[in-house]
């Protein structure tokens, strides 16, 4: 019957939403049914939902079949609440609709947009959102309030639940509230009158129990997210006030948060912070707790502190970026980071003294200073913050990552940490560490565990049962601070909250969901080892990957993320490919390698910008680039070594072709070309490369110039696509850009060397990166060699035109040759020889990835900042999913990375880049002629001498 109902709901729902919104094929459902804990369900269907329609749609029918859902945002979720075995509803990237209030105190926010986007929407308005989660880079405003996330700074006073001004719901049934309406309400009034009535009941009950109210009272003193959010019932007396608050941290199993609203907080810019290392936990602990007390007092301004044991110190004391004398520690040394804000650098400066004033009497092994050096601080908090990933970046292969996260009392803080890390000895976690928001008294801890054995299943049953009945019963404790309870603490609630507050939140439950649809399993659940079930296996797949711990941060920069999988998904499929063939199921393993061809293989723009939002800095292009070697026909190995043999003639017939589809262009026009090839297209089913009017015409350059001897020199190596590929048929520009980028150099002073047989080489980007390896290498040592001899063996800089291919230069020749790409060589030399004057025109520029992952991103808005007065920065653009020549084959991906772009790029009269295939892609995309960004500063600069 279950199996039918599953049908008839597909087949239902196929009708209001599209089809290539819905996945029940294998792949797709594991993709979907991982989160970033150690628990995993296959969903049955899968749905990516754009609007909020199409959520009432899906909870209408699934109510009447009686269908259980789960709601899933970024799924960077801890503790299980993202998965599911039967519907799971992914809020895709494109819900993401926001508006701001005039006076900038308020901002609604649909689900999928994340936290840091909605930072940088505020600001500008020196605003920000009170929740800071350390996933706030990856982590949705969907998933940030249904867990009640908080972080660093945010404390309890600036959580969700404390800067919730409004909510738009939608119920199990279908029901839709907005609780800022007045009108929506009225008639939620009329139609859930029984229900408002009961919640109302159940709020006076919590009041009139003195004894329950009381221990409410003393639960939220301190963080908590386990279970529901009793305090609602006693905070307030207004039913909806209740009702929307009763909603954060509710996992998703109350309701579907279709908008929230939250008031925003001020952003103080005047900041320093210190890093104190005291003798020991205790001496940290009782620091901790004096400045608690003196901020609760407001004796001290303290916005932050953060404590790291030694275990976490020497997690990370190798890094070449950590001080040389944290290795001399002895064991019992823990480390406070302490930071302060103000309005202003006189009253910061008071508060620094203040806090230090209040520090004298404790011990500490080094002199300690608050630091207002941007670099210096952030140093520190990159020591705080990579503490997490270097537990997962070493750990066993197999093992799974297990963070947790408990809040202590602040006056039993030292005792409890104390006795916490005796609890690690006792189960054998020697690996564990402790750090976090000790203002707070909320301390994560991290181990490693292996679950494919029952005596380790068995151990991590024992511990956690033995820090259960210490944080909970001992010491009267959160056993979850802020990544929510998910089925990870389910078992638990009523050992911490006792049997009167948890039957109250089972009434909660049962008043929201009757039919208990809403993720099931998930905060109530009355099996007592579903913290033992549903485990996750980590199983080896490529030493490439094998360390990702499937915490999702990679996701909002792969260009992918919203066509096909991400660089986490990709890794999941990989796993279990591996498992299955490990296993000896060739047959479902193939099955597997069928359907990730085009999702994990064909659209993956292979740009590695995951590993510089990664952790542990997996690169899952790597990993795409070494699985495109390996399905590599002998046949195939031919062509790409004929080609890269013969890379000269294979330019020139670029040329030719290029020129021939630009001569048919004039002819036809631009309207019938686009017709025709498409049609083509369809008729090929996408063999045939896409045309775009942006297309380039083919050139020839020309090297043969007579120029004079000068002291200054440069090895100019023009790009191949760039000796091949020229301007477009709606280029604004008047040269190409060798002939550009000659002038330029000319006029800052430089005598221009070519190397010999130019037009035969190639960087062996366009081989490798499709996995042709050797071929790849080829060119690469041929180039390497040729601009060894032309710049006298690295005496003079050397200078490539485009990015990716600068790149792939150095990442091949190491330091053996200064090479530069467009932007560090404007910074670094032309800005000696050049006056530049900067233009009142409003111009955006797109940091390729290649330059991303150099550092130059910052750099770019540097330069880009010299030479106009108004720059324009695309938030939600970074790759641009071009990918070389995947622009033309697979459109698709270059559709759905620049989706954002048109409208971010509005006010933009002129657009720069520093790669002619990118901007090929973001030409089309925004309607603006994208160039190289030398075309700029040829504009706005004179020669200093001239």
């Amino acid at each position: 019957m279950l199996e039918e109902n599953y049908k008839s709901f597909y087949e239902q729902i196929s009708k209001t939403i599209d089809e290539k919104k819905i996945f029940t094929d294998k792949l797709h459902t594991l993709a979907y049914g991982t989160d970033a804990s150690f628990y995993r369900l296959i969903p049955k269907i899968v749905i990516k939902t754009d609007t909020p329609k199409e959520v009432e749609e899906i909870l209408k029918l699934s109510n009447n079949l009686q269908l259980s859902v789960t709601f899933r945002a970024a799924g960077t979720s801890l503790s299980g609440q993202a998965i599911s075995d039967s519907i799971l509803v992914v809020t895709s990237r494109n819900f993401r609709a926001f508006s701001v209030s005039k006076d900038k105190s308020l901002i609604s926010l649909q689900p999928a947009l994340t936290g840091q986007e909605v930072n940088n929407i505020l600001a500008p308005f020196s605003k920000k959102i009170g929740p800071d989660p350390a996933s706030i880079n990856a982590a949705m405003i969907g998933g940030i309030a249904a867990n009640n996330a908080s972080g660093m700074c945010c404390g309890i006073s600036q959580n969700s639940y404390k800067t919730l001004k409004s909510m738009k719901l939608i119920f199990s049934d279908g029901t839709k509230l907005d609780t800022a309406d007045e009108k929506s309400k009225e008639n939620f009034r009329k139609t859930h009158k029984k229900f408002l009535e009961e919640l109302q009941n159940l709020s006076q009950e919590t009041k009139n129990n003195k004894e329950l109210k009381k221990r409410i009272q003393k639960k939220y003193k301190i963080k908590n997210t386990c279970g529901y959010s009793l305090n609602a019932l006693i905070d307030f007396e207004d039913v909806f006030e209740i009702l929307q608050h009763l909603i954060i941290g509710s996992e998703g199993t109350l309701a579907f948060i279709e908008e929230i609203t939250y008031k925003t907080v001020e952003d103080l810019k005047d900041k320093a912070s210190a890093l104190i290392y005291f003798k020991n936990v205790n001496e940290a602990c009782s620091a901790v707790t004096k400045l608690k007390l003196a901020r609760d007092k407001k004796e001290i301004i303290v916005d932050a502190v953060e404590l790291m044991d030694r275990a976490g110190l020497r997690s990370i004391e190798n890094d070449p970026a950590m001080p040389e004398f944290i290795k001399e520690f002895d064991e019992d040394v823990t480390a406070l980071l302490i930071e302060t804000r103000a309005k202003n650098a006189k009253k910061l400066q008071i508060q620094i003294k203040e806090i230090e004033k209040l520090l004298q009497e404790f011990k500490v092994v080094r002199d300690f200073y608050f630091t207002t050096d941007e670099k210096e601080y952030t140093m520190y908090w990159k020591i705080r913050k990579g503490l997490f990933p270097a537990v997962g970046a070493v750990r066993e292969t197999g093992t799974t990552v297990i963070i947790e996260d408990v809040a202590y009392p602040i006056e039993k803080l030292a005792p409890a940490t104390l006795e916490l890390q005796k609890l690690f000895k006792k189960h054998g976690y020697h690996e564990a560490l402790i750090f976090g928001h000790a203002l707070d008294g909320n301390f994560h801890f991290v181990f490693t565990q292996d679950f494919s054995s029952k005596e380790e299943v068995k151990r991590y049953d024992e511990f956690m049962k033995d820090v259960v009945n210490q944080v909970a019963g001992k010491y009267e404790g959160s056993l979850k601070a802020e990544h929510g309870t998910g089925r990870n603490m389910a078992a638990f609630i009523e050992v911490e909250w006792g049997k009167t507050a948890y039957n109250m939140m089972k009434k909660i439950k049962m008043l929201f969901d009757p039919k208990n649809l809403l993720n099931p399993g998930v905060i109530i659940n009355e099996d007592k080892e579903a913290h033992l079930k549903n485990l996750k296996a980590m199983p080896q797949t490529n030493d490439l990957v094998d360390t990702c711990i499937e915490c999702g941060f990679c996701e909002p920069t792969c260009p992918s993320n919203d066509l096909t999988l991400t660089p986490r998904q990709r890794i999941v499929i990989n796993r279990e490919i591996s498992r299955l063939q490990k296993e000896g199921n060739k047959k479902e393993a193939q099955e597997y390698l069928e359907l990730y061809k085009y999702d994990g293989l064909e659209t993956c723009a292979a740009c590695s910008l995951c590993s510089t939002a990664c952790p542990v800095k997996i690169d899952t292009g790597s990993l795409t680039k070494h699985l495109r070697a390996e399905q590599i026909s002998p046949r195939a190995d031919k062509i790409a070594s004929a080609i890269a043999n013969n890379y000269k003639a294979t330019l020139q017939g670029m040329r030719v072709g290029l020129k021939g589809v630009n001569l048919v262009h004039k002819i036809l026009g631009t309207s019938s070309l686009e017709a025709i090839s498409s049609t083509f297209r369809a008729w090929s089913k996408g063999t045939l490369p896409k045309w775009t009017p942006y297309l380039p015409k083919g050139i020839n350059i020309n090297t043969r110039f007579e120029q004079q001897v000068l002291e200054k020199k440069v090895v100019y190596f023009p790009s191949c696509i760039n000796r091949s590929m020229g301007r477009n048929s709606k280029s604004t520009v008047d040269e190409e850009l060798f002939d550009l980028t000659v002038k330029l150099l000319k006029k800052a002073g430089f005598q221009i060397i070519f190397p010999e047989e130019m037009d035969k080489l190639c960087c062996g980007m366009p081989f490798s990166s499709k996995g042709y390896k050797e071929q790849g290498k080829l060119k690469s040592d041929e180039l390497e060699e040729a601009l060894r001899e032309a710049s006298k063996q690295g005496a003079y800089p050397i200078l490539c035109d485009m990015s990716p291919c600068t790149k792939t230069m150095i990442g091949n020749f190491g330091s053996r040759l200064k090479i530069y790409e467009p932007i560090e060589f404007a910074l670094e030399h032309l800005t000696k020889e050049l006056e530049f004057t900067k233009i009142d025109e409003p111009i955006t520029i797109h940091t390729t990835c290649s330059s991303r992952k150099m550092g130059l991103h910052e750099k770019f808005i540097e330069l880009a900042n010299m030479c106009s007065t108004k720059v324009i920065i695309p938030q939600n653009v970074k790759c641009c999913g071009f990918a070389g020549d995947r622009g033309f084959t697979y459109p698709e991906l270059n559709d759905s990375a620049l989706r954002f772009l048109k409208e971010e790029t509005k006010e933009a009269k002129y657009a720069f880049s520093t790669s002619k295939t990118c901007e090929i892609g973001l030409s089309e995309h925004s309607n603006l002629d994208y160039n190289s960004i030398f075309y700029l500063i040829d504009k706005v600069t004179v020669a200093k001498n001239s």
